[in-house]
């Protein structure tokens, strides 16, 4: 049998289209008709949104067939087309498929058998392989079962591909409820024993329909922990919620991508949508799924301890200067400066200078931050080290090169002496000016730096060895005001273990956020933490932090104190002085701190440690 769903599995993480009936519904085909008999009445409607979803970058297209067996074709009169209509479908897709995309033949549940489609075990036997039958010689790469929802609907679908053999791979795809059970209350451990038992056992399990992105995750939890199977996820929209009398859905592209890859981050095998999703939807989810499948592609790799250790690393306080005052445990202060947009480092330069003077101990060098194109962070670096006698601290990012790029580069950073690394993810293209950009990710930050304490051993990515040994001295970034905090604990004890020496978190304004976040990382006692601290430039600088930043939470009691000031002098007085506040509260728990200059105005970070 030739699964080509298992070898794209096998590859990576995979992309499903989104709902067929919530296109046809938007192109007035209302739901007193048969769907699936638009495959024979209006089959240019039905390629145009598979196009729809092949354009967004689907990988698997799913047939419109979803209903197209006996006992509800005799519903609308059609009792007598089922071959014809599932042959029709595959065929549509096809089209539009060519021989790089999956199509996956949709078989949903038989539902209560009517007295005219016959109600025995044998009669729904029957209706199963005249539909998989169709499906399968027209061509479908595998079946996919979907929104199956009852114990009897799974081991109809079961005991359909046992009984007859068809030959074809399939998945099983079951709606379940927020506690990981069926909505007839079958448990997912019953499910699972279910699938052992048959003689041809699916390819991959599914989670479709019944929840939106939200409530989807809580019950993904539970099943990828019982799932011997790869899994595949397709949540619906959400709920619409009712805002001044009108029905509105509040999921935006962005909210169901942001789910989708919490899935993969997980192990999800496969994402796409159900109910309510559109190409819109799996056009914003594909742009960062694929990146981040890639990254989950590599860690396996990159995770595996090379069979030679390599040399012992140069002891950590002989590699910089900021390495020596962090081992010495001095009070650290930075300072970010972000590389300017053109190629003339002068003004650059001298603001360097400036924060020399001024008593900072480096310069944090961002890397494109939001996916802006500004000259390399890693000439910046340089030449602020060589030209303004202050060390940097670089930022390496995994967004713009592959692996074997971002090796040559820490190469390049050794024999430059650009020594101090901190190592990130980076935001994705879609976030700046240039969305169309790839984003690479090949890796993430954690594989990053993994490699980076490989080359600090003597050893490149594939685990040979280098003719010198790398000093960098690694650092990560966290996230004390995540959404999903249990999601950023883990990520950076993460860090930590794969060779982290030092973090720098994103800009604090409520310090008792990052004290409970130090609390839950208990690795943060043993290596230095210094804290990001934004002071404010005014109140439009507040506004926008708050809402646009990502990873940046500001605080109502910030944004009264800051509206409360009436000038722009006393707004960025007010500023200045809520910074110091948190400095001075957070003092005696971190290493140190990391001053952003507001719009590159260094005077105001400045004002922050005077």
């Amino acid at each position: 049998m030739n699964n080509l769903l298992q070898e794209r599995l096998d590859a990576r993480t995979i992309i499903f289209d989104g709902a067929m009936g919530t296109e046809l519904y938007k192109r007035n085909f209302f739901v007193n008709v048969s769907y699936e008999n638009l495959c024979l009445t209006a089959p240019n409607v039905i390629q145009e949104i598979h196009q729809a979803y092949k354009d967004a970058g689907a990988d698997v297209l799913t047939t419109n067939s979803y209903g197209a067996n006996f006992n509800n074709l005799c519903k609308f009169g059609l009792g007598d087309k089922v071959a014809e209509i599932n042959a029709a479908s595959v065929r549509i897709a096809r089209k539009v498929s060519g021989q790089s995309l999956l199509i996956a033949g949709s078989v949903g549940p038989l539902g209560e058998l009517t007295e005219a489609a016959g109600k025995s075990d044998a009669d729904a036997a029957a209706m199963l392989k005249d539909q998989i039958s169709a499906l399968a010689s027209e061509g479908a790469d595998f079946i996919q079962f979907e929104t199956i929802s009852t114990k009897l609907d799974l081991t109809r679908a079961l005991a359909a591909m046992d009984q007859f053999g068809f030959g074809i791979p399939y998945v099983i795809s079951c709606v379940f409820q927020v506690d990981g059970t069926m909505p007839d209350g079958t448990a997912a451990e019953e499910i699972f024993a279910l699938l052992k038992q048959t003689a041809v056992p699916p390819t991959a399990f599914g989670m479709n329909c019944g929840l939106g992105p939200d409530q989807m995750l809580t019950a993904f939890e539970k099943i990828v922990k019982l799932s011997d199977f790869p899994v595949i996820v397709q949540p619906n929209t959400g709920v619409p919620k009712n805002v001044g009398g009108r029905s509105i859905s509040m999921c935006s592209p962005e909210y169901f991508t942001t789910y989708c890859m919490r899935y993969v981050a997980l192990g999800a095998r496969g994402v796409g949508g159900c109910c309510g999703t559109t190409p819109e939807d799996i056009l914003d989810m594909a742009r960062s799924v694929n990146p981040l499948a890639r990254i989950q592609a590599h860690k396996a790799v990159l995770t595996k301890e090379p069979e030679n250790p390599g040399v012992e690393s140069k002891p950590f306080a002989e590699r910089s200067t900021f390495a020596a005052k962090l081992a010495a445990k001095k009070w650290i202060c930075n300072i970010e400066i972000v590389p300017p947009q053109g190629y003339d480092l002068k003004n650059t330069i001298e603001k360097a200078k400036r924060c020399r003077e001024a008593g900072f101990d480096a310069i944090n060098i961002p890397d494109g931050p939001r996916a802006s194109s500004r000259v390399s962070a890693i000439v910046t670096a340089h030449t602020i080290q060589r030209e303004a006698g202050i060390e940097a601290i670089l930022h390496q990012c995994c967004r713009d090169k592959n692996l074997i790029g971002m090796q040559g580069d820490l190469l390049g950073c050794a024999a430059l002496g650009v020594n101090n690394i901190l190592f990130i993810t980076g935001d994705p293209p879609k976030l700046g000016d240039y969305p169309f950009a790839s984003g690479v990710f090949d890796i993430d930050s954690i594989g990053l730096i993994r490699v980076q304490n490989r080359l600090n051993h003597g050893l490149d990515l594939a685990g040979k060895p280098i003719p010198m040994p790398t000093c960098a001295v690694i650092g990560a970034g966290a996230d004390p005001n995540a959404i999903d905090m249990e999601r950023e604990v883990r990520r950076t004890r993460e860090k930590i273990q794969a060779g982290a020496e030092y973090i720098v978190t994103q800009p604090v304004f409520d310090p008792e956020a990052l004290l409970r976040f130090m609390d839950l990382v208990p690795e943060l006692q043993e290596i230095p933490l210094i804290a990001g601290i934004w002071p404010l430039a005014s109140l439009r600088n507040a506004e926008f932090m708050k809402n646009e930043v990502p990873g940046v939470v500001v605080p109502d009691s910030v944004m009264e104190r800051m509206a409360a000031a009436q000038t722009k002098e006393e707004q960025r007085e007010c500023g200045i002085q809520i910074a110091r506040e948190s400095v001075e509260r957070i003092r005696s728990s971190v290493a140190g701190i990391q001053v952003s200059a507001p719009f590159g105005n260094v005077e105001i970070a400045v004002g922050v440690i005077r």
